[in-house]
Formats: C-alpha cells, sequence, structure tokens
C-alpha cells in the first residue's frame, strides 16, 4: 500500500514538472518574440500567441508586451488587453504598472492616462517603487494641475521616497510646470542635500520657463559658485535667459564657456546659441554659427529666418527661406510665421501676399490665427488700414485681441481714429479688465484732442482699478543687468543719470526734436507732459549707458513694451548727436538707431 501511494504521488509530480518546464518554455518564446517585434501587426499575433500559451496573468510577459506597445505608440491598445474584464489585474506588481504609466506620462496628449493607473495601481494593493514616481509626477508636469502634483508630493512622503534625488529632481520640474508652483519648486530644491547637476538644470529651466530669467542667470552663477559642472541641458536652459533678456554680453561668455570646458553641442545647444545671437542683437553672429552648423534641423532654419526679421532683414529672410526649401526642407507652421513677419517688418507687402497664399495653395497648411495676425501686422504697418480691415473680415476664424489691437495702433498712426474709436470700444466690451484697450482708447481720444474723453478714460481705468503696466528697461554693462521702470531713482547714480537725461533733451531740442506729449496719459499741463516722457525706461538706460561707456561705441536696451512714438522720435536724435549706434530691442522687434535713423524705416 505505502509503494502504492509513492508510485501515485510520483505520477502527480512528474507531469506537473513538465507543464512548469513547458511555461519556463512558453514565457522565453514569448520573450524572445516581443525582443524582436517592429510593428503593430506582429504585436497583435503575439497577443493571441500569449493567450493560446496561457500566459494571459503572467506579469513578465505582460511587462514586456507593454513595453513593445509604448515602443510601438500602441499603448492604448496594450492597456485594454491587459485590463480587459476577464484579465486578472490582481497579479500584477509595480513594475507592470511602472511601464504602462511611463508609456503614458511619455505622450503628448494623454498623460492624464498615466495618473488614472497609479490610482488604479494604488486602489489595487500594488505598492510603488522609486521608480513609480518619476513618472507619475512627469505626468503631473504634462496636466499642470498643482494641486494634484501636490497630492502626488505627499504620497512621496507617505512612502518614503522623498530622499531619492531622481524623484526630487523630477518634482522641481512637475512644479515648474505647475502655475503657481516655482515656489514650491525652489523649496523641495532648497531641501535637496547633494544637489546634482539635473537639480540645478530643472531649477533654473524652471526659472526660465515662467519668465525669471534674472533668477535663472543668478542661480547659475551660484551652481558655478559651489562647483557643480553643467551640462548641455543647463546651457541650453541660460541661453534662453540670455535670450529674454537680451544679455549678450552673458551669452556670449557661455559660448566661450561651453569650448572651454568641452561641454557636447548637440542640435538643440546649437540651436539655442543661435537664437541667443539672433534675439540679443547679433544676428551676423547667428547666421555664422548657422553656417557651419552640421545637422542643422527645422529649428535652425527658422531660428536665423525669425531673428533676421526680428531686424528688418526681409530680404535676407525670404532668401534663406529659399534656400531652406531647396535643401529640401519642408517649411512648418514656425517657418511661415518668422517669413510673414520678415515682410511685415520690412514693408514687403506683395512678398507676404505670395508666400501666404503658397502656404495654403502649395504647402496645404491651414492657417492659424497666427498667421492672420502676421498679414494684419504688415497691411497696418504698411499704412493699409482698409485693406487689414477687409483681410479681417474674411478670415475664417474671429480674429483674436491682439490682431484687433494691432489695427487700432494703425488706425491711430494713420489717421482712421473714428473707426479705430469703434474696434477699441467693441474690444472693451469684450475684455472689460484689459488695461492696454483703454490706454489704446485713451491715446485714440488724445489723437482727435478730445481731452476730457480721454480723462474720463483714465478714471474709469482708476475705478477698475487698472493701472498702464509700467514701462521697463534693461540694460547689461560690464556682465551686471540694470534695469530701469519709468520714474526710476533706485540707481547709486540716478542724479548723474536724471542730470544726463536733463542734458539729451536741451541737445535734442537744438536739433529740432518736438516731444510727442499726446502720448502722456495724464491729465496735466504741456511742460508736466515733457517731464514725464523724459522719465521712461529707455531714455533713463540710454541715460545710464552714455555716462558709463566710452564715447561713439554702441549702446544696447532691452524694452518690456513696445517702443512708444516719442521714445523712437528721441533716440534718433541721440544717436546722432552723441554718435552712438544704439540697438532696442522691444517686444516686437529690432530697432537700430544710428545717424539719426532707425532701420525699422518707420515700419513699426
Amino acid at each position: 500500500m505505502q509503494f502504492q501511494a509513492i508510485k501515485r504521488s510520483k505520477q502527480i509530480i512528474i507531469p506537473a514538472f513538465k507543464i512548469a518546464a513547458n511555461t519556463r518554455e512558453a514565457e522565453q518564446s514569448c520573450l524572445a518574440l516581443l525582443q524582436v517585434c517592429g510593428a503593430v501587426p506582429k504585436l497583435i499575433q503575439i497577443q493571441t500567441h500569449i493567450v493560446k500559451l496561457g500566459l494571459r496573468n503572467n506579469p513578465l510577459v505582460l511587462t514586456k508586451f507593454a513595453s513593445t506597445a509604448s515602443d510601438l505608440k500602441a499603448i492604448d491598445y496594450a492597456s485594454s488587453f491587459l485590463f480587459s474584464p476577464d484579465s486578472d489585474a490582481h497579479i500584477y506588481d509595480a513594475f507592470l504598472f511602472n511601464t504602462i504609466i511611463r508609456a503614458y506620462a511619455q505622450t503628448s496628449h494623454t498623460k492624464h492616462k498615466a495618473l488614472y493607473f497609479y490610482s488604479v495601481m494604488l486602489k489595487g494593493g500594488v505598492l510603488p517603487n522609486k521608480f513609480t514616481y518619476p513618472f507619475v509626477l512627469k505626468a503631473c508636469a504634462g496636466v499642470g494641475d498643482l494641486n494634484l502634483g501636490k497630492s502626488v508630493h505627499g504620497s512621496v512622503v507617505k512612502f518614503g521616497f522623498e530622499d531619492a534625488v531622481h524623484v526630487r529632481n523630477t518634482m522641481i520640474h512637475m512644479y515648474c510646470c505647475c502655475a503657481g508652483g516655482i515656489e514650491c519648486a525652489r523649496q523641495v530644491f532648497d531641501e535637496i542635500p547633494n544637489l546634482d547637476s539635473v537639480s540645478w538644470s530643472a531649477m533654473i529651466g524652471g526659472y526660465v520657463r515662467v519668465g525669471w530669467s534674472s533668477d535663472a542667470v543668478e542661480l547659475f552663477r551660484e551652481m558655478q559658485m559651489v562647483g557643480v559642472r553643467p551640462d548641455e541641458i543647463t546651457m541650453v536652459s541660460v541661453l534662453s535667459a540670455c535670450t529674454d533678456l537680451g544679455a549678450l554680453e552673458l551669452g556670449k561668455w557661455v559660448e566661450s564657456y561651453v569650448e572651454k570646458e568641452g561641454i557636447q553641442k548637440s542640435v538643440e545647444l546649437c540651436n539655442a546659441l543661435i537664437d541667443m545671437f539672433a534675439k540679443c542683437g547679433n544676428v551676423d553672429k547667428a547666421l555664422k554659427l548657422f553656417r557651419n552648423m552640421t545637422g542643422r534641423t527645422i529649428v535652425s532654419w527658422t531660428s536665423v529666418i525669425d531673428g533676421l526679421a526680428m531686424h528688418g532683414r526681409g530680404m535676407e529672410a525670404i532668401s534663406l527661406f529659399e534656400e531652406m526649401i531647396g535643401a529640401g526642407v519642408e517649411p512648418d507652421d514656425v517657418a511661415f510665421i518668422g517669413l510673414l513677419s520678415a515682410c511685415s517688418h520690412s514693408g514687403l507687402v506683395d512678398e507676404g501676399k505670395r508666400y501666404f497664399s503658397s502656404m495654403v495653395e502649395k504647402y496645404e497648411r491651414v492657417p492659424k490665427i497666427e498667421h492672420y495676425g502676421c498679414m494684419v501686422d504688415m497691411f497696418c504697418r504698411a499704412g493699409h488700414v482698409k485693406e487689414a480691415l477687409e483681410f479681417i473680415h474674411k478670415m475664417p476664424i474671429q480674429p483674436n485681441p491682439i490682431v484687433l489691437r494691432t489695427l487700432i495702433s494703425a488706425c491711430r498712426a494713420h489717421g482712421e481714429l473714428k473707426l479705430g474709436e469703434i474696434i477699441t470700444k467693441q474690444l472693451i466690451r469684450e475684455e472689460p479688465m484689459h488695461e492696454s484697450n483703454y490706454v489704446l482708447l485713451s491715446n485714440i481720444y488724445a489723437k482727435m484732442k478730445h481731452w476730457e474723453k480721454k480723462t474720463k478714460t483714465r478714471e474709469v481705468m482708476d475705478k477698475k482699478g487698472m493701472k498702464k503696466i509700467p514701462g521697463s528697461t534693461m540694460i547689461e554693462l560690464d556682465n551686471e543687468l540694470y534695469e530701469f521702470v519709468a520714474g526710476d531713482k533706485s540707481h547709486k547714480q540716478s542724479t548723474e543719470i536724471y542730470e544726463m537725461v536733463d542734458e539729451m533733451g536741451r541737445e535734442m531740442k537744438r536739433a529740432g526734436y518736438v516731444p510727442t506729449t499726446s502720448e502722456v496719459l495724464l491729465d496735466i499741463d504741456e511742460e508736466d507732459k515733457e517731464d514725464a516722457l523724459n522719465r521712461h525706461s529707455e531714455k533713463l538706460a540710454i541715460a545710464f549707458a552714455l555716462l558709463n561707456t566710452p564715447p561713439g561705441t554702441p549702446v544696447r536696451i532691452v524694452k518690456n513694451l513696445r517702443v512708444c512714438d516719442d521714445c523712437h522720435s528721441a533716440t534718433k536724435f541721440i544717436s546722432k548727436i552723441y554718435n552712438r549706434e544704439i540697438v532696442v530691442r522691444d517686444r516686437n522687434r529690432f530697432h537700430h538707431f544710428k545717424d539719426g535713423l532707425c532701420s525699422c524705416r518707420d515700419f513699426w
């Protein structure tokens, strides 16, 4: 009896061993097939194979299946299989969930699904690990929900992963991508005991992303002081900060630093250098870098085209665009925006019309509001206000406020004041809390000499608690950035600066300058209006430059707003009186003032 029992047990054990061996073989077979799978139809065949071999609930095979699907951009298909009604998700582990979460976090439009599967993971009792949270936080960054990000941060602390450097670095990035999260990002950054180059890059990049470029530059200097070597990602962010600030000298230093330290000059870094030089006033250097560059991308071409456009070198921009087409590079939406902008800034109306038609008919691109805006801007700069209005009426999409404000400014500049008043009042009805609409209306009333209506407009602004955005001007001198605002007296050289402003005013009047006092919003007498104009930030910055730079050297300044009529006129006089080339970058373009003339030829 005992012998028979033993015999029976062996009969039971032997088939079980064979099943286990067959399962391993099937598992290895599926893994090998997935390893070489390069197309979705083959993935579907492998899925059928998985089901037939009884591996429907094998976490190892299913994880590889999800990973392969992710590589093939078919993660939706994979997740529908993995989480179908007949699947047993209770056996899934953190590695499988991480694979799915990572796949969705890397998509452009379905990052929210990464967060959904993270919640499924937690509800299923599967504990996340330190590899889970970088993917979840990346998804939070894409969604941009600050409260959701804070909730995930709480989970990171709860599960004890707050000290993982990679998790913290991704958390900095996440907070920087959420509106209002930059302070939280800095707090996380300050709490990291051993900051690496990724930590610094994430925080510097975050400052650039929210427009705090001065803080980005300052943090980069701190990074250097503590001896952390930046990588190419850091340098791209720093160059973006230089571009935003118009800090040409700092940008030049970054270029030499990259060379000296042997930092890899990736295509992205080369493009950032080109963009920086183009937007900081040295478009010829940008063009030289572009010519010496190998492996150009569409971004390389468009950066130079856009730079030439900003400097009013329209024919050169057109020539480069045609060269790009000849090189077999298909123009994208951004390339056409740069091209149409070049036509606008150089008064090339016929060329602009031709290229707009070419974009639609030859390249079959549907124009976006930015393209329509370039065309309206082009007509307006050339004084073709009626044609701009007709173009707007024929647009298949509604004009946005930016397009309408462009038209209003043109109405004021070219004498179509009643039309400008009508459109501005319509815009105020649609945007009752946008201060620039009231400023536009006030300026129109000033041009019409309707002083009472101008004063009433100012009173409406006061009642609504609105103020005109203060003009500010940045200037770089001896590797330091200085910012001036209208009426600024905070600078240690304030007394000398205002004395210089007074001297500039006297010399300009001798040369025939007449202040454009209608620009002043305040209801005050003419003498006080002239004084208010003299306190504009660009005049203070120019005075500062004249005091602190050798005679005859160029002056470069960056204005946060569009240069007003009066400052544009005054700078032409200053360039001739003091024999200086003055380069002004405002929010629209570059103005190169020399010998009493401006490169924009008043197409601005």
